[in-house]
């Protein structure tokens, strides 16, 4: 017990940083209705732009920016492929999922990971300093939660959201919902390939591989939050919030049942678990409260 409660700060600052990657699979996932598997790609893409950039000599907060910029050439790709190519959108992410391994690749000067040294380098967030990384992550939560519920207090994010509510009534009311879904989908991405960039500093270096399963523990981030508070937070900003906490309590429960004993090698099939029980969780409650309501008898 006492070396899982020491590990807990490690968990909380990785599941804030995977959380910020989950608030981007919220936008997609929840607000408009899309399953984007591009984030598998997109979150490796940040990384390894991230480490490229730093190592050349460019300032992190640069770098940074040119992290979420690729995430963003990344979503409209898919975007584009989507809404214009006519492909459907999981199959449009997979494409896109595809491709962005052998541009990583690319990225990385043909290596499959590249190190990123904190010593050598300055670093916003590491694994030697996990109360800053705790510090650092928060504030990049509350920064894109404040610009985020900005936006879809917009003109432009109620589009947005018609868009995801009801396509066709908002195709009706003059929305251009195929630019919508671009839109949508490109700050998704960009927010990925921030997180990206954020876990590259984290575990000091960035590696070909490391979006793999990206989706399935954002899905995973985004259910429990819900699950855990969706009855608690109600409004746009606060849901985001929970996609975060969500992401928290995942890494939590999945750096318990490491110390427990699980084969490192089962993480994936757990993971998997993990999601398949939380998505059928609301589905499961449906049916019982449906159970519960007692037909009404005709009077004679």
């Amino acid at each position: 017990m006492i070396t899982f409660l020491s590990s807990m700060p490690g968990a909380v600052a990785q599941g804030i940083i995977w959380g910020i990657m989950a608030m981007g699979v919220y936008l997609t996932y929840k607000i408009l209705d899309v399953a984007d598997l591009t984030v598998d790609g997109t979150f490796g893409t940040g990384g390894a732009v991230l480490v490229v950039c730093v190592t050349s000599g460019m300032n992190i907060a640069l770098a940074m920016v040119c992290a979420f910029l690729a995430g963003c050439l990344a979503g409209f790709v898919t975007g584009i492929l989507h809404t214009q190519f006519g492909i459907p959108a999981i199959l449009a992410g997979i494409l896109t999922q595809l491709a962005l391994y052998s541009v990583n690749l690319r990225v990385m000067g043909g290596s499959a990971n590249m190190p990123l040294t904190v010593t050598k380098y300055t670093l916003l967030v590491s694994l030697r300093d996990i109360k800053m990384t705790i510090l650092i992550g928060a504030i990049f939560v509350f920064i894109i939660i404040g610009i985020l519920y900005w936006f879809f207090g917009t003109e432009l994010g109620h589009s947005l959201r018609a868009t995801g509510c009801n396509e066709s009534m908002a195709r009706a009311n003059g929305i251009n919902t195929n630019m919508n879904k671009v839109i949508g989908i490109v700050i998704s991405n960009g927010i990925v390939g921030l997180s990206g960039a954020l876990l590259a500093q984290y575990q000091g270096f960035s590696d070909v591989n490391m979006g793999r399963g990206a989706i399935v523990i954002g899905l995973a981030a985004v259910i429990i939050g819900q699950v855990a508070f969706g009855k608690i937070f109600k409004n746009f900003a606060m849901r985001l919030l929970s996609a975060v906490l969500g992401g928290v309590i995942y890494y939590i429960v999945i750096t318990l049942v490491l110390r427990m004993g699980l084969n490192a090698n089962d993480l994936k099939m757990f993971s998997a678990l993990v999601v398949a029980v939380f998505l059928a969780l609301p589905y499961w409650k449906r049916k019982r409260d449906e159970k519960k309501i007692k037909p009404v008898k005709e009077e004679a």
